[in-house]
């Protein structure tokens, strides 16, 4: 394993590379040196996805597999053979209690938070809960009440919107100062550095950067944050996310 620092996603952050698929067995049990491999539902999908905790300080990591033919990987001073590597990336464990939340609100109600964050196909999501600042996270995406001194809370679709379009606004500037040619004429199997920032549409930028932001949430929530942004209806010419095109090979390749 090797990692790096990474303010991506705060001050202190750290990347983690893993080399050896075996290294993932029995994740959910398995702690090493403060970091705890669990399964957790992808709020994109509703379907099991591996997550890692940094147990110290408390830290959401998700996993990324990239798996090539014939090739090797450069990891510190060292060359490592074999395509498979596991990339252990900061996220915002925010777009993992919104997917509970907004299961919660089928009952229309507001509820303490443990009894919204419960899953019985993947029980370590009450992991989440003992994330640092969790009240100041949930305030982007929830109303609040506090009865006898104990705090419920129940999904608000118009905050989380306002929320999400800051995400996309984020998004949008980091594709922007790291010079990334996201314009129509770039094939969907490509994603490039460039410095030819300016060919680029402000309308190609939002469009690029909602569909990076929806692989972290459900597509009725995708389509809902489409209408909030404004966005014209997809096009068959535009570029695909870079995760999205993996999904798309993955599927051609089985």
């Amino acid at each position: 394993m090797a990692g790096r620092g990474d303010c991506g996603d705060g001050a202190g952050a750290r990347q983690h590379v893993f080399l050896l698929p075996e290294y993932l067995k029995d994740a959910s049990k398995k702690m090493k040196s403060g970091l705890m491999f669990v399964k957790l539902v992808n709020p994109c999908l509703g379907e099991g996805a591996l997550y890692l905790f940094n147990m110290c300080p408390q830290q959401l990591f998700e996993i990324k597999v990239f798996k090539e033919k014939h090739h090797s990987w450069f990891i510190n001073q060292s060359v490592q053979s074999g395509g498979l590597l596991h990339l252990a990336t900061p996220m915002d464990p925010l777009f993992l209690l919104l997917y509970y939340l907004q299961k919660a609100d089928k009952e229309g109600k507001f509820q303490p938070l443990d009894q919204v964050v419960v899953d019985d196909v993947f029980p370590d999501c009450i992991l989440l809960l003992k994330l640092p600042e969790l009240e100041k996270l949930l305030q982007h995406v929830t109303e609040e009440k506090e009865i006898d001194k104990k705090k419920y809370y129940k999904y608000s679709k118009e905050k989380t919107l306002k929320w999400l379009e800051k995400k996309v606004n984020q998004t949008m500037a980091a594709l922007k100062t790291n010079h990334i040619n996201v314009g129509a004429r770039v094939q969907s199997s490509a994603f490039f550095s460039s410095h030819q920032v300016s060919s680029d549409k402000e309308e190609d930028y939002i469009c690029y950067a909602h569909g990076l932001i929806s692989d972290y949430i459900p597509k009725e929530l995708s389509d809902d944050l489409a209408k909030h942004l404004k966005l014209p209806e997809p096009s068959a010419s535009m570029p695909n996310p870079p995760t999205k095109v993996a999904a798309q090979r993955q599927k051609r390749n089985k």
